[in-house]
């Protein structure tokens, strides 16, 4: 394990010019937080759950984000998410600044930029396969074709090519996840967020979606996951661990 400087993330150096393997990280810094805090109030009462975070995530790299429960691990992520907005510090996401967008901004942003990964899919039921990967294509105002074939390719390369015409309710769990990885894929997005991808799943089906984020991962996708499985972070980049709102350790393998 190398450790990293937590305000900003970046491990050891790879040297001026030098090449990156398939599948390492990329120096380009895809999304940053300087001094995040977040407070929560309950009438006269407020809890600050993110005490001044600030980290670096850079293009292609596999990250995981762990710690035990009210860590503020899934706080974190909703603002990495643009879902929820600090209450100081700033969040760039690529070259924009989030901190200050309203919730018609931050909606266009998660659209174009983000793709979600969810333990329990967030699939839509009375949809099949493929509408169900063309949904972030429609609100991109992709025509009807152009979706067709984005989602075919995608439901192809999760190996769910011939099951474009099943509901949810027809796949196993694993299935559902992989659709729902294509979806997240469908808008070729700067950063895919992970929350407990493997949460709802047995062994097996477990083991073949940590191979598909294995492969994204090795075709240079940037992977940011939420999760409580050692299995996972195991597996990759980069282990950033919270504790009581703060980073306790940031570590590259």
């Amino acid at each position: 394990m190398t450790t990293m400087d937590s305000s900003t993330g970046s491990g050891a150096s790879t040297g001026a010019g030098s090449a990156l393997a398939p599948g390492s990280y990329n120096p380009e810094v895809v999304a940053r937080l300087d001094a995040i805090r977040k407070t929560y109030y309950m009438g006269a009462i407020s809890v600050e759950v993110l005490h001044g975070i600030s980290l670096n995530f850079h293009r292609g790299d596999y990250i995981t984000i762990m710690g035990p429960s009210g860590c503020g691990k899934s706080t974190l992520m909703n603002i990495l998410g643009c879902l929820d907005q600090p209450t100081s510090g700033t969040y760039y996401l690529g070259e924009e600044d989030t901190s200050a967008m309203n919730d018609d901004d931050l909606s266009a942003v998660r659209g174009a930029r983000l793709g979600f990964i969810f333990q329990s899919y967030n699939l839509i039921q009375q949809l099949d396969v493929l509408e169900n990967i063309e949904m972030p294509l429609f609100y991109q105002g992709y025509s009807e074709t152009e979706s067709r074939e984005i989602a075919t390719g995608l439901a192809e390369r999760v190996g769910l090519g011939e099951r474009l015409d099943h509901k949810p309710f027809e796949l196993s769990g694993g299935q559902q996840q992989r659709v729902a990885i294509a979806r997240a894929l469908a808008v070729d997005p700067l950063i895919i967020l992970a929350d407990e991808p493997t949460g709802n799943l047995d062994s097996k089906s477990g083991a073949e979606i940590l191979n598909l984020f294995d492969e994204l991962h090795a075709q240079g996708k940037t992977l940011i996951m939420v999760t409580h499985s050692d299995e996972l972070a195991e597996r990759s980049r980069r282990q950033i661990r919270l504790r009581d709102g703060l980073v306790e350790s940031d570590e590259r393998s």
